[in-house]
């Protein structure tokens, strides 16, 4: 399983984009790439924030989440 390395405000910017991909997927009246855009980013904004985790930022070393005291 992946590791957590998003941080509580990364969380919320990541399913309010998340949200606002989906909605544009299903409410804006477009047509070709762009409708598949809306969906793709819709869809991993909500799945990066739910998890937590994001793999993007394991291949770079980063992580936006506080270190977890041992």
């Amino acid at each position: 399983m992946l590791n957590k390395n998003v941080g509580n405000i990364d969380r919320i910017i990541r399913a309010l984009v998340g949200v606002a991909g989906l909605a544009a997927f299903f409410l804006v009246a477009t047509t070709g790439i762009l409708h598949w855009v809306f969906l793709i980013v819709g869809v991993i904004g909500l799945g990066t924030a739910a998890m937590s985790s994001c793999p993007i930022y394991s291949i770079f070393g980063m992580r936006t989440c506080p270190m977890e005291s041992e």
